[in-house]
């Protein structure tokens, strides 16, 4: 399996763009902001759910480190905006470090702007189905002891990637590389009750070149298989410890869990 990254190309919209563009953010395109509009137009609700996404690993992220987790791994990290896993992990504890991945240019360009300077974290441009070049890079075996707990965040990136023995394999390397006590969050999208709409949201990501894959929750469970699910499981990600009640979280689209190794 190839990871070569592609090169920047503005006339072609990428993921991690189009989520910035619906966080508010402004490292995206015209072709990124043309596909988030007409998102948007199909479910209005999608800049909130992104939003949503994002204070689902900041909860997560603030779960490991009171449980004594003072290294991360970002995989599909993307481009770096509001209160991102350094950020947060350092207001609980301040000698955490942390290994950004992302496959695409733009975000892995942003993110060496933004932690230029900060030796307790790194950026690897890489596909996260190949946990051992990852793994073994100078940059990760200088801030992770994988002999030690660590935080692995997988969150709205492991919908980007079909099923198959690539992605499998790379679970299951992620889980054996990591020890006891180590914890794995994931966030993935799911269909909605509408199966137009669901059709339709994928039929859009699909034609950027960057397919969406919709899994309902027996699916999004697999790529927990060797972890212990902590409570409240795989739920919606709004409902997933939040700091308020929340109400109608089903309409988010998206499945969270946190799961210790």
């Amino acid at each position: 399996m190839s990871t070569v990254p592609p090169p920047i190309d503005p006339n072609r919209p990428s993921a991690a763009r189009i989520y910035d563009a619906f966080l508010g953010g402004t490292h995206n395109f015209a072709a990124d902001r043309a596909v988030a509009a007409r998102a948007a137009e199909l479910l209005p609700e999608i800049p909130s759910i992104a939003r949503a996404n994002r204070a689902f690993l900041q909860r997560a992220v603030r779960y490991a480190t009171r449980r004594g987790i003072r290294q991360f791994l970002d995989l599909g990290s993307g481009i770096p905006t509001e209160r991102n896993v350094h950020e947060v992990a350092r207001e609980e504890a301040p000698d955490a470090t942390v290994v950004y991945v992302d496959r695409d240019p733009t975000a892995v360009l942003y993110s060496r702007h933004m932690l230029d300077g900060d030796d307790q974290t790194a950026i690897l441009q890489s596909d996260l189905r190949d946990p051992a070049a990852i793994l073994d890079t100078p940059e990760a075996r200088d801030l992770l002891d994988l002999s030690r707990p660590v935080g692995v965040l997988m969150v709205a990136v492991l919908h980007f990637l079909p099923d198959g023995p690539d992605l499998d394999a790379a679970l299951l390397g992620y889980r054996e590389a990591t020890a006891p006590g180590s914890l794995l969050a994931i966030s993935h999208a799911t269909s909605s009750s509408d199966p137009q709409l669901t059709d339709r949201l994928a039929e859009l990501y699909s034609r950027t070149g960057t397919p969406l894959v919709l899994r309902d929750a027996a699916r999004v469970s697999r790529f927990f298989d060797g972890w212990t699910m902590v409570e409240p499981g795989l739920v919606h990600g709004p409902r997933w410890r939040p700091d308020d009640p929340v109400t109608g979280a089903e309409g988010f689209l998206t499945l969270a869990g946190v799961a210790e190794r």
